[in-house]
């Protein structure tokens, strides 16, 4: 198995579960955002080899691929905080990465899974959201957008290799992936929450706290990941992996207060001041993950109050 940006947190958590499992796994990560720590519990295993190289860089990658399995491609730029302050990093790491990934899987019509975002759904009001809704993103003066559109262009890319070069290519858009090893150094709010009432608040809600998302504990996400590569009728296709369990931010930042057990303040902060100017954001985001049940049998099982105790707990 190749998995890209195995050396991040959720691709560390998907290594650990195909070397458990058996396989043989080489990981290629430039260590931009992922960490070395994050493969510590498997670094001694001889059937893990660690490529320290950005994906289109890496001279050999057409070898690599042709002589696996399966690719796993999950090397991208990750975070709001990161997207925003470097949003030409952002486009570029995300096209390029992926074309170089697609091209080298020609040659042996290798199959690849490729995580896509529920960033791609956009600014879209619909209180669900499924695979084959429109999309309805802002407009390129807000570099929020960038790395919606660079991710929305790597699914148009891999779903015309699949048309036009026979590369068996499924799409996974994420909805909010949390777990052990996440960390909120790049803006991702509940590790954030959680440090936060940790060392004693205050908890930082950005906005009014009345916007929604939905959050998905690994062990579930990597259980979806696991059964769509088994799955042939997923080649060709897009599926969402989340929980539709939804919560406002002051909710959860609420519940994570109540988890923590201490009695910290909770503060709002007008996007205007935890961002640049500009910044938008969208009022909910819940998966439609019928597909995804329909398809494989499954659908994540943890919902929000078990979510955040697992993550409290370093589970």
């Amino acid at each position: 198995m190749l998995v890209t940006g195995g050396a991040g947190f959720i691709g560390s958590h998907l290594v650990e579960r195909l070397l458990g499992g058996g396989e043989s796994v080489v990981v290629i990560d430039d260590f931009s955002t992922g960490r070395r720590e994050n493969l510590a519990g498997v670094e001694a295993n001889p059937r893990l080899r660690v490529i320290e190289a950005a994906v289109s860089a890496h001279p050999d990658l057409e070898t690599l691929v042709a002589e696996s399995s399966f690719v796993f491609h999950l090397a991208a730029a990750v975070g709001v905080e990161l997207v925003l302050d470097a949003p030409i990093h952002t486009i570029e790491t995300n096209l390029r990465e992926t074309e170089a990934v697609l091209g080298a899987a020609v040659a042996r019509r290798t199959p690849v899974l490729i995580t896509s975002t529920s960033e791609v759904y956009g600014r879209s009001d619909k209180p669900w959201f499924a695979e084959e809704d429109d999309l309805v993103i802002g407009p390129p003066s807000a570099s929020r957008w960038s790395y919606a559109c660079s991710k929305l262009l790597d699914e148009f890319l891999a779903l015309a290799f699949f048309r036009e070069r026979g590369v068996p290519v499924t799409v996974a858009r994420l909805f909010n992936i949390v777990g052990p090893r996440q960390s909120g150094q790049f803006g991702m709010v509940l590790p954030r929450f959680i440090e936060a009432a940790r060392q004693g608040g205050p908890i930082r809600v950005f906005g009014d706290g009345t916007q929604t998302r939905c959050f998905c504990h690994v062990r579930d996400c990597i259980e979806a990941l696991m059964r769509l590569r088994a799955c042939g009728a997923a080649r060709g296709e897009v599926v969402n992996i989340g929980h539709d369990d939804e919560i406002s931010m002051m909710g959860l930042a609420e519940l994570v207060r109540q988890t923590v057990g201490k009695p910290v303040e909770i503060e709002r902060v007008p996007y205007q001041i935890a961002y640049r100017a500009g910044f938008q954001d969208m009022p909910r985001r819940r998966p439609d993950v019928r597909k995804l049940e329909r398809l494989v049998g499954f659908r994540p099982s943890a919902g929000i109050a078990e979510v955040v105790r697992l993550v409290t707990s370093g589970l």
